[in-house]
């Protein structure tokens, strides 16, 4: 299954171009080009990811972009893209689980994304209160993996 990402830039040449880049390694990608388009698509849509670009319309429209993807009830990974990073981990704060600054290396830039989803995905799974279904499961791969030794 392609990890979807949801894209959010006001500048057309740099959402084409990670756009290509992102599903060129294997991401399915939608965009959005600004503030409200995206908060639209996250109430419509399931994402793995957000990545929006701080600065768009206004100086606050990245931050709604988090706001809203933290209030998705899927809870997708959240990044901030800028080139005018925040000081110390303000950005947190404010419900980003990155800061991406550019411009960036394409490989540096995949490897960030591939490590906040592992560890996004872990913290969800972590947060997750167990049921009995989910012991019975883990039980049964336990044994499982057991026997395959």
């Amino acid at each position: 299954m392609k990890r979807r990402i949801l894209l959010v830039d006001d500048e057309l040449a740099i959402l084409l171009t990670l756009k290509a880049v992102l599903e060129i390694n294997g991401f399915d990608v939608e965009t959005a080009a600004s503030a409200k388009e995206a908060k639209s698509k996250l109430k419509a849509n399931i994402y793995h990811m957000v990545i929006t670009d701080m600065r768009m319309e206004n100086e606050s429209s990245g931050l709604e972009v988090v706001h809203a993807a933290k209030r998705a009830p899927y809870q997708p990974a959240v990044a901030m893209l800028t080139a005018f990073p925040m000081p110390g981990s303000e950005w947190r704060d404010e419900g980003a689980d990155e800061m991406l600054v550019k411009p960036m290396n394409t490989q540096d830039l995949l490897r960030q994304l591939e490590a906040l989803l592992v560890t996004h995905e872990d913290k969800k799974q972590a947060a997750k209160v167990p049921t009995s279904g989910d012991l019975s499961l883990k039980s049964r791969r336990k044994a499982a993996a057991g026997r395959a030794r």
